[in-house]
């Protein structure tokens, strides 16, 4: 038998390697944009057309290449940034893999003009398909200018799996918003289609933050500070009544490396722990600078993953970092020890430690939680604690307790077929009653209800937003006075792509020059004279739902439309609008849940009251 095992051809192990490393035209934004950091630019352009999938050109001031490096930059695993195995553990640049432009090169086609400020003349290199096309001098500025043009041209099918321009679009600023965060004292520029949608001007951090995350964040932001031998942390977080429903504004940065990490978002939650709500997040942009000995950064193809050497350590001093902000500018409570110089005189200050206090603290369970692995937030459960009585009357007598729906599905289709088939009718002869403003209480013909009213609209908006979206459009008034909104860069390129189905729901939107539109017109039943707040709180909203990624973009805005509209808890209503809420759930396919899996109502059977009062 002949040999099976052959090696690649380099064109198709580039293929495969441009798969891990170039996703979508987001992915070549952020490594050209890295690429010209590293080479020392203080002016970086960014230009796109057809949201990269067309054109996206890099344009730095750099230190540009000679002809011998012009054309190895193309090569697989070509670097000027590791020499030996030891740099491999000290990387301070943002590339050092040697795997970016031969990506690049591999699915698209490439123009690179470079050149060096002591060559008289540059470098033009243009790439296809992994080979060269043409190499020849020619006159251009001092540094780089990448373009790299019909972005998948050879590879079809993954053309084909890129979302609609408006999307792309919105990953491409997320790239370009996390580098230009990193380095403050680099001007950065987006153009897109002709149109200047970012203009940063060198400055300081702060200045950064506001330009990109709008100037009404000035007054809310607490400046972090916090150095120690191990590690630097550094940058802004937001004062508590800043904090949004969705994450969008979090941002962490690791020896200026945009990393995700839930770990240490966590520290930095727990540090705003009963500051804000539960569901809300508050914004941070948060620098940490440590010696890169002490973690691993190359244990993902887009290097925004990173292993820390002693995670513990870096959670403990987030959080403490955070909270001592929070403190300092009077946010949260704080002692202030310098108040009562008593406190100095006291055993545990005056005294030295003696082993036996060593011992004591040691054997502690908060010192033990900081001191095991992966313990930093943990928290011992107290076994002593009896709370038996509590769970009996809690946990359900089989048959006789209130009909109540189970936890989030995340999905109506794993609804069982039983809880759809329930019947049951209010009683529409007797008075339904409103208390505390947020609970509705009616007759059924089988007890009574109790019913969430800001729950039952969500779920009856919820279907009557399906229905538009199948064809049954609802009924748009428009104002007399269209308002224009104003929205960030990112804000504008996520309505754009929802434009075309906020149109089927109600929503008259235009688009009215560089990151503005004009409201023309509404759902019939939004209340007028709010619709800028109203839409500026959708957009949040389905941030907040586009973190589930199993949602299509339909089912998140119809479900972020039913959020948004619905009726709050603490708002009166009037006797007919209680009945007709609740003639229109009982009208729904699935009256007793949210969208998202919560209960509308909890049923009380006459039978079970009975037995509440000893029947």
């Amino acid at each position: 038998m002949s040999d099976i095992i052959q090696l690649l051809p380099d064109n198709i192990a580039n293929q495969i390697a441009a798969g891990e490393v170039i996703q979508r035209p987001a992915s070549a934004v952020k490594e050209l944009l890295e690429n010209a950091v590293d080479a020392g630019a203080t002016e970086i352009r960014l230009i796109v057309n057809d949201a990269g999938k067309a054109l996206i050109q890099v344009i730095d001031n750099g230190r540009g290449m000679s002809e011998a490096d012009a054309r190895m930059a193309f090569e697989r695993h070509a670097t000027s940034k590791i020499r030996n195995i030891d740099d491999l553990f000290h990387i301070r640049t943002m590339g050092f893999r040697g795997e970016a432009l031969a990506s690049i090169a591999a699915v698209a086609q490439v123009e690179l003009k470079t050149k060096r400020a002591e060559d008289p003349v540059g470098t033009f290199v243009e790439m296809e398909n992994s080979a060269v096309v043409r190499q020849e001098p020619v006159a251009c500025a001092n540094g780089s200018s990448i373009a790299m043009k019909n972005l998948f041209f050879n590879v079809p099918a993954r053309r084909n799996f890129l979302k609609g321009n408006a999307a792309e679009m919105r990953h491409i600023i997320d790239e370009f918003i996390r580098v230009a965060l990193s380095f403050p004292s680099v001007f950065f520029s987006l153009t897109s289609n002709g149109q200047e949608v970012f203009h940063l001007d060198p400055g300081s951090l702060k200045q950064r933050v506001v330009q990109i995350l709008g100037s009404g964040q000035n007054a809310r932001l607490v400046s972090v500070q916090e150095n120690t031998d191990y590690l630097n942390i550094y940058g802004f977080v937001g004062k508590p009544e800043s904090a949004k429903k969705t994450r969008g504004d979090q941002y962490f940065f690791v020896n200026n490396r945009f990393i995700r990490s839930p770990y240490l978002n966590h520290a930095v939650m727990n540090a705003y722990q009963e500051m804000i709500a539960q569901d809300s997040f508050p914004l941070y942009v948060l620098f940490i600078d440590m010696d890169p000995a002490q973690l691993d950064i190359n244990v993902h193809p887009t290097k925004q993953e990173i292993k820390f050497e002693d995670e513990k350590i870096v959670y403990a001093f987030v959080q403490a970092a955070v909270k001592h902000a929070l403190a300092q500018f009077s946010i949260t409570p704080t002692l202030d020890f310098n108040l009562d110089p008593s406190i100095q005189r006291l055993d545990a200050v005056s005294k030295p430690v003696t082993e036996e206090n060593k011992a004591s603290v040691a054997s502690s369970s908060l010192y033990q939680a900081f001191t095991q692995k992966n313990q930093a937030h943990f928290i011992e459960p107290d076994n002593k604690s009896n709370l038996k009585h509590w769970r009996e009357f809690y946990e359900k007598p089989p048959g006789d307790e209130p009909q109540s729906p189970g936890a989030d599905t995340g999905s109506e289709a794993k609804i069982p077929l039983h809880v759809q088939a329930v019947a049951l009718e209010w009683q529409q002869d007797t008075k339904p009653v409103q208390i505390h403003q947020s609970y509705i209480i009616a007759a059924t013909n089988r007890g009574f209800i109790l019913v969430n009213q800001q729950a039952a609209h969500e779920r009856v908006l919820y279907e009557r937003y399906v229905a538009a979206g199948q064809g049954k459009a609802i009924a748009s008034q428009r104002s007399l006075f269209p308002a224009t909104l104003e929205l960030s860069a990112a804000d504008a390129a996520l309505l754009d792509e929802l434009m075309v189905d906020l149109g089927t729901l109600g929503y008259l939107i235009e688009p009215f020059g560089k990151n503005s539109f004009v409201i023309q017109g509404t759902p019939a039943d939004v209340e007028q004279g709010n619709e800028k707040n109203a839409i500026e709180s959708l957009l949040e909203q389905f941030k907040h739902f586009s973190n589930d990624m199993k949602f299509s973009k339909r089912e998140k805005l119809t479900r972020s439309l039913a959020r948004q509209h619905a009726i709050k808890t603490g708002r009166p209503l009037t006797e007919k609008e209680i009945r007709v809420l609740l003639d229109e759930l009982f009208q729904c396919m699935l009256p007793n849940i949210t969208p998202g899996g919560k209960p509308t109502y909890i049923e009380f059977k006459k039978d079970y009251l009975e037995k509440l009062f000893g029947g």
